[in-house]
């Protein structure tokens, strides 16, 4: 049982004015070349056909009279329900047009976005060479947070307005939580996620167990297509929430274990260590310390443990059953 968790600590590094710039010169070429590193040599050099479009742009410069031109070159946003008359609307709406002006200003340049993507399918290819990479299309309507991301066969579609920035103006009524994570860098992430929880068959078992291994594989895929990433933003943790995962493993599993929850069915466990959320659920004082969906981080560290001990390809670990991968991963923080 968790007596108690490790609190952050705050560190306070002095570097004399003189050296600061030079020293900021040093740490940038050892971080350069450390992730340069990351990327293995053949995936770098793979080649794909990528290629984004931005939609938002077109329609933010678009008239009236561009709808038929627009609807000839993105048929996909145009059907029986989103036909040229609600584009028009759009056109004219003075909040589409709010939503357009604040996402030209963070994205006026989106070149990083798109070598962080065209790199992402570049693992994508390289670890699933039977897929298909798909067209990716940026969008500028709804703040709709829940569909930051769609991802099908031969589409994907990147709702920028859900990327402004996690203290932007728009996101004022929305949970903090979740609008930590409406950032330019969270992009990728949140398509690798996409294609990693795709790719990974979802648990037939109500066990607890069974979820956090779920988790975890989506986690570590995650990982694979985005090795230059750091971990809390696969995580999509703060550095400091990653800090506190990392230093209370050991509290974490051995609650886990004395609470005998790993083989347990009850649905309230998600809710309390996996499902989004403000913090996670140990019903202790420091409740509100943590940070939440703290059993993706040990579903995920069992994976990573599995993999790091046996050879088993990146397609197949994903169809791998829980307990078996359980036992095999010899997990002990």
């Amino acid at each position: 049982m968790i007596h108690f968790f490790i609190r952050l600590r705050a560190l306070k590094i002095h570097i004399p004015m003189k050296n600061f710039l030079w020293s900021l010169v040093i740490l940038l070429s050892i971080l350069s070349c450390g992730e340069e590193s990351k990327v293995k040599p053949e995936i770098r050099e793979l080649p794909i056909d990528f290629e984004l479009k931005r939609f938002d742009v077109a329609l933010a410069n678009a008239s009236i009279s561009d709808i038929g031109s627009l609807r000839k070159e993105y048929p996909y946003f145009f059907s029986k329900r989103y036909d040229e008359p609600y584009w028009e609307e759009k056109i004219q709406d003075t909040i589409q047009q709010e939503i357009q002006e604040q996402v030209a200003k963070t994205f006026s340049d989106i070149n990083d976005v798109e070598y962080r993507l065209e790199l992402l399918f570049k693992h994508v290819s390289y670890y699933f060479p039977e897929v298909t990479v798909p067209k990716t299309i940026t969008v500028a309507t709804d703040v709709d947070y829940k569909n930051k991301v769609i991802l099908t066969d031969s589409l994907l579609f990147v709702s920028l307005s859900t990327y402004l920035g996690s203290d932007h103006y728009f996101y004022d009524g929305i949970a903090r939580f979740h609008s930590k994570n409406f950032r330019k860098d969270q992009i990728v992430v949140d398509v690798a996620h996409a294609f990693a929880k795709a790719k990974t068959p979802p648990p037939t078992s109500l066990q607890f167990i069974d979820h956090l291994i779920y988790e975890g594989k989506i986690l570590y895929v995650m990982g694979q297509l985005l090795p230059e990433e750091p971990l809390h933003e696969i995580l999509s943790y703060q550095e400091d929430e990653l800090v506190f995962v990392q230093e209370n493993e050991v509290n974490i599993w051995e609650y886990f274990v004395s609470k005998e929850v790993l083989f347990s069915t009850d649905k309230k466990l998600l809710s309390r260590f996996v499902d989004p959320a403000p913090f996670s659920k140990f019903y202790l004082d420091l409740d509100n310390e943590t940070p939440g969906r703290i059993g993706r981080y040990i579903g995920y560290k069992m994976v990573a443990s599995y993999m790091a001990k046996n050879t088993t390809p990146l397609k197949l670990m994903l169809i791998e059953d829980a307990e078996t991968l359980f036992n095999n991963s010899k997990y002990k923080p």
